[in-house]
């Protein structure tokens, strides 16, 4: 059995100071590299403190930033990434910034381009499997079920 090795709480500051520095990172995800580090409650409350305080941990920058990202470079649909976030704990107002960062005309685009590129590769499939293939793969990715269902409407 290897017995870990105590970390102080300024060592462990400066580890967690390094980990939001590289990506931004929501309070859950801080929370779960403390205790992997083996800190206390306490010493965890006052680590996340000052990070909050230094700015290396805010909530609303890293909602935002992976509502973009997610958007941008997964194609997600926003229940999708509303989904994701509520799982990080994320507050009701910090998921609703988020999705203001998506334009709704880039929205409206990446879904039609999504829906033309699935059309496209399932095209060999008789009409209903196509429409199922098409409405599970948006779906899966969090488009809105409605948007789908007048997509699908207009093709077939």
């Amino acid at each position: 059995m290897i017995k870990k090795q105590s970390i102080t709480v300024a060592e462990a500051q400066k580890k967690l100071e390094h980990y939001c520095a590289y990506q931004e990172r929501c309070h859950k995800e801080v929370s779960a590299k403390l205790k992997e580090l083996g800190m206390i409650p306490a010493a965890m409350d006052t680590i996340i403190s000052q990070l909050i305080q230094n700015d290396y941990l805010n909530e609303t920058r890293f909602a935002q930033s992976f509502a973009r990202g997610k958007f941008r470079i997964k194609k997600w649909g926003k229940n999708r990434i509303l989904r994701e976030l509520k799982l990080r704990h994320i507050s009701d107002y910090n998921i609703k910034m988020a999705i203001k960062e998506i334009s709704d005309t880039d929205y409206e685009s990446t879904f039609y381009q999504l829906f033309e590129k699935r059309k496209q590769e399932v095209s060999h499939l008789s009409k209903s499997e196509q429409k199922n293939k098409i409405l599970s793969y948006l779906s899966y990715r969090g488009w809105e079920h409605q948007r789908i269902y007048n997509a699908l409407n207009e093709i077939f």
